[in-house]
């Protein structure tokens, strides 16, 4: 059995991630690996054997290292239709204590010209509850006795014989 050689480079090989783990977009870490496997193989199929991802993954990186939008990872938001009403969704949670539907909400944004979907004002609206939730939430505290505050009930002595 021919003994198998090891790579000259040195080359980390990341671990293929589950399809519904995290972040589908690669770190600039691993998308600095993937490109120095290709460079080294010069073959897309060849560095994603290496690098531990598939092969279009790798063209799309070369790509844009290619045209120079390889970029720092950083994503720029996109304003949404539903920003100008998040302040109105977020008082109408407040009133009702986090218990308003988001068809009620959306029926109330239509009529003030919001033209987005019912969709867009569930994801607001949940996202507006959960934060809601989690600035109301009940504050368990310690019980701490204090002597002579608490009255204490004795359940009597056993008898010795029993």
């Amino acid at each position: 059995m021919p003994q198998r050689e090891l790579p000259l480079f040195d080359l980390q090989v990341i671990p293929r991630r589950a399809a519904k783990q995290g972040s589908h977009m690669k770190s600039r870490e691993e998308a600095m690996q993937i490109l120095e496997a290709f460079d080294l193989t010069r073959s897309y199929r060849a560095a994603a054997r290496l690098a531990g991802c598939a092969p279009l993954t790798v063209r799309r990186l070369v790509k844009k290292r290619a045209v120079g939008r390889l970029g720092d990872g950083n994503r720029r938001s996109v304003p949404s239709k539903i920003d100008p009403y998040r302040p109105k969704i977020e008082e109408w949670v407040r009133q009702t204590r986090g218990n308003v539907r988001a068809d009620v909400c959306h029926r109330k944004l239509e009529a003030m010209g919001f033209a987005g979907s019912e969709r867009t004002v569930r994801r607001a609206v949940a996202r507006a509850k959960n934060t809601y939730r989690r600035s109301n939430r009940r504050v368990f505290r310690p019980w701490i006795a204090e002597p002579g505050m608490w009255a204490w009930v004795g359940l009597g002595r056993r008898r010795a014989d029993r």
